[in-house]
Protein backbone atom coordinates (compact mmCIF):
# COMPACT_ATOMS: atom_id res chain seq x y z
CA UNK A 1 0.00 0.00 0.00
CA UNK A 2 2.52 2.20 0.73
CA UNK A 3 3.91 1.90 -2.67
CA UNK A 4 0.62 2.84 -3.84
CA UNK A 5 0.91 6.04 -2.07
CA UNK A 6 4.22 7.07 -2.95
CA UNK A 7 3.60 6.71 -6.26
CA UNK A 8 0.35 8.89 -6.19
CA UNK A 9 2.42 11.06 -4.50
CA UNK A 10 4.98 11.18 -6.70
CA UNK A 11 2.61 11.91 -9.80
CA UNK A 12 0.58 14.69 -8.28
CA UNK A 13 3.74 16.63 -7.06
CA UNK A 14 5.00 16.24 -11.18
CA UNK A 15 1.79 17.28 -12.00
CA UNK A 16 2.08 20.73 -9.79
CA UNK A 17 5.83 20.62 -10.96
CA UNK A 18 4.61 21.12 -14.22
CA UNK A 19 2.47 23.70 -14.10
CA UNK A 20 5.15 26.02 -12.48
CA UNK A 21 7.26 25.05 -15.21
CA UNK A 22 4.32 26.13 -17.79
CA UNK A 23 4.10 29.14 -15.72
CA UNK A 24 7.02 30.80 -18.08
CA UNK A 25 6.81 31.46 -21.54
CA UNK A 26 7.80 27.32 -22.77
CA UNK A 27 4.17 26.80 -21.79
CA UNK A 28 2.12 23.58 -23.76
CA UNK A 29 -0.98 24.71 -21.85
CA UNK A 30 -2.27 23.18 -19.17
CA UNK A 31 -3.18 19.80 -19.78
CA UNK A 32 0.03 18.97 -21.25
CA UNK A 33 1.89 20.52 -18.82
CA UNK A 34 -0.12 18.44 -16.13
CA UNK A 35 0.67 15.35 -17.87
CA UNK A 36 3.74 15.94 -18.34
CA UNK A 37 4.62 16.59 -14.93
CA UNK A 38 2.86 13.77 -14.38
CA UNK A 39 5.03 11.36 -16.45
CA UNK A 40 8.38 13.42 -15.20
CA UNK A 41 7.45 13.27 -11.70
CA UNK A 42 6.94 9.49 -11.52
CA UNK A 43 10.33 8.83 -13.59
CA UNK A 44 12.31 11.25 -11.29
CA UNK A 45 10.54 10.07 -8.10
CA UNK A 46 11.46 6.42 -8.36
CA UNK A 47 14.66 7.32 -9.20
CA UNK A 48 15.56 9.80 -6.41
CA UNK A 49 13.43 6.88 -3.94
CA UNK A 50 15.66 3.87 -5.24
CA UNK A 51 18.87 6.63 -4.39
CA UNK A 52 17.69 7.82 -0.98
CA UNK A 53 16.72 4.44 -0.14
CA UNK A 54 13.18 4.89 0.35
CA UNK A 55 11.78 2.68 -2.32
CA UNK A 56 12.30 -0.39 -0.01
CA UNK A 57 8.00 -0.51 0.71
CA UNK A 58 9.25 0.86 3.80
CA UNK A 59 6.61 3.02 6.52
CA UNK A 60 5.57 6.36 5.15
CA UNK A 61 8.17 8.38 7.44
CA UNK A 62 8.92 12.09 6.79
CA UNK A 63 11.76 11.55 4.77
CA UNK A 64 9.86 8.89 2.35
CA UNK A 65 7.54 11.84 1.59
CA UNK A 66 9.32 14.66 1.46
CA UNK A 67 11.94 12.19 -1.39
CA UNK A 68 8.90 11.59 -2.97
CA UNK A 69 7.59 15.19 -3.09
CA UNK A 70 10.87 16.71 -4.01
CA UNK A 71 11.51 14.17 -6.77
CA UNK A 72 7.92 14.17 -8.02
CA UNK A 73 8.28 17.90 -8.47
CA UNK A 74 11.82 18.31 -9.59
CA UNK A 75 11.26 15.94 -12.08
CA UNK A 76 8.30 17.32 -13.48
CA UNK A 77 9.40 20.95 -13.74
CA UNK A 78 12.08 19.79 -15.59
CA UNK A 79 10.59 17.55 -17.84
CA UNK A 80 7.85 19.75 -18.97
CA UNK A 81 10.20 22.70 -19.06
CA UNK A 82 12.75 20.83 -21.18
CA UNK A 83 9.75 19.94 -23.48
CA UNK A 84 8.53 23.34 -23.86
CA UNK A 85 12.28 24.89 -24.71
CA UNK A 86 12.47 22.33 -27.50
CA UNK A 87 8.68 23.03 -28.88
CA UNK A 88 9.52 26.77 -28.50
CA UNK A 89 13.12 26.48 -30.28
CA UNK A 90 11.32 24.02 -32.99
CA UNK A 91 8.60 26.83 -33.81
CA UNK A 92 11.30 29.77 -34.00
Amino acid sequence: METIISVLVQIISGAVGGNLAGMSKQTLGTGFNTLLGGIGGLILGQIASAFFGTSSGEALDIAAVASNIVGGGVGGLVLTWIIGFIKQKMAA
